[in-house]
């Protein structure tokens, strides 16, 4: 099947980030699967990047090939601007050496979050020093380039901690300006989820829909109706679904999420790969 066209890819989504750089919304671009690049002021935070080809290749002979739905947006290595970097845990799709070091290399002082519990494998992967990474736990903070980034436990599809009880599976909880974003990681609802982010004051919140499947033989996440119903318990006022059209084992429609959301009057945006949501949406 033909690979889905990005809405916006290469110079052209440049371009469209280019020219919101000295405004005053804040703007964030779905990039596929868990990836999204979030401005604020000219400072940018990416979340969970994979933008490459490195699962379909890896799987491409076994009996769970990782065959690619949607086209790569953009090369990391024309991203030259990145500020602060996220990932919430060890899964290729979510730490990409062959996204995070052209990545790095393009930007040298840019700054890279993973759970504390990770930090060793994290530094294996990438060849660095364990100590340039930001290692996260349940309710530490990080501030960098205008984001105060705060780390929430996910259950992807269990609370899963070290021997030193540091969660293994994190969301990112990123103050920018006026502005809260939640980015969950892969997650499924978990006892005193809604109570720890329902004071947190959360604009926006980023949430996988793809659901979980045993034949899939891959740890789920939430469906759709669960990523809507969590948007409203914790008082997001828009939610933006993500973790679907990437690989065709492990996709879901965004439809369910699209229904339940206006069902139970929930802000929601469905965005396509490399397009934008603005806060313009919001206060206008």
């Amino acid at each position: 099947m033909p690979l889905i066209e990005a809405v916006q890819k290469d110079q052209v989504l440049l371009d469209d980030i280019a020219s919101r750089r000295h405004g005053g919304d804040l703007s964030i671009w779905w990039l596929g699967q868990s990836g999204f690049l979030v401005q604020w002021q000219d400072r940018h935070l990416l979340f969970d990047p994979y933008l490459s080809d490195s699962l379909t290749v890896k799987y491409a002979t076994t009996d769970k090939p990782h065959v690619r739905m949607t086209e790569i947006a953009v090369d990391t290595a024309r991203l030259e601007f990145v500020d602060l970097v996220t990932s919430t845990h060890n899964h290729t799709d979510h730490l990409d050496a062959e996204t995070l070091l052209p990545l790095m290399a393009a930007n040298p002082e840019m700054q890279l979050l993973v759970p504390e519990a990770n930090r060793a494998f994290a530094a294996e992967r990438l060849a660095c020093d364990p100590a340039w990474l930001v290692g996260m736990v349940d309710g530490g903070h990080y501030e960098a380039a205008g984001f105060a980034v705060e780390g929430v436990p996910a259950a992807h599809e269990e609370l899963e901690i070290d021997a030193e009880a540091r969660h293994k599976f994190m969301g990112y909880v990123a103050r920018c300006g006026e502005w809260t974003i939640y980015h969950s990681g892969d997650t499924m609802a978990y006892e005193g989820m809604e109570e720890r982010l329902s004071g947190l004051g959360i604009d926006i919140a980023l949430l996988p829909i793809n659901g979980r499947a045993p034949e899939r033989r891959v740890a789920g996440n939430l469906f759709g109706e669960e990523a809507a119903r969590l948007a409203q318990a914790i008082g997001a006022r828009v939610v933006i679904p993500c973790h679907y059209e990437m690989f065709e084992f492990n996709t879901a429609s965004p439809e369910e999420f699209s229904r339940e959301c206006e069902r139970l009057g929930q802000g929601s945006q469905v965005l396509h790969c490399g397009e934008r949501w603005s806060s313009e949406e919001l206060v206008s």
